[in-house]
Parts: structure tokens; sequence; C-alpha cells
């Protein structure tokens, strides 16, 4: 994968993911519980690019990208797995 494909790559995997856990954050919201809803929507902030570029500019770190898709699969499969949205989705 030329280095240019991979740039312009994260960025957009990184909407995506966000936007997944922000849903998830919302859907619980609005069918389960508000406190495990506000969990997931501050843990979405993290894949969206100005908070990753602000806590880059503020801490000097960063979270890879890697790392990231493996917390959205985790956070989407607990949920429709443990929690009760996965149920109210059955």
């Amino acid at each position: 994968m030329s280095m240019q494909l991979k740039a312009s790559l994260a960025p957009l995997v990184n909407w995506v993911c966000g936007l997944i856990v922000f849903a998830v954050g919302v859907l619980n919201m609005m069918l389960v519980h508000p406190v495990p809803a506000v969990g997931y929507m501050l843990v979405s902030l993290v894949y969206f690019p100005p908070t990753n570029n602000l806590l880059r500019e503020k801490t000097g770190l960063s979270i890879p990208l890697i790392v990231k898709i493996g917390l959205g699969v985790i956070l989407v499969m607990f949920t429709l797995g443990v929690s009760d949205l996965g149920d109210m989705i059955d």
C-alpha cells in the first residue's frame, strides 16, 4: 500500500469508527440507559481527527490507528453481545 493512500485512508477510518461508536452511544441513550451512553460518546471523541490532533498537541502522544480499530471492534462486539442493546436488536 502506498504511503499516500495510507495517509488518506487513516482519517476516513477514524471518522467511520468514531461515528459507529457514537451511534452505539446514541442507541444506548435512547434504548438502554444514559450512563453507558455517555461513556461511549466520550470514547468516540478519541477517534475523531480534530480531537486526536488536540491530544497530540497537548500531550505529544497519539493513539495508533490499529489500536483504535481494535478498540472499536471490541466496543461494538461488547455492546451487541453483552449489553441490553444487543437483546433489543434481536
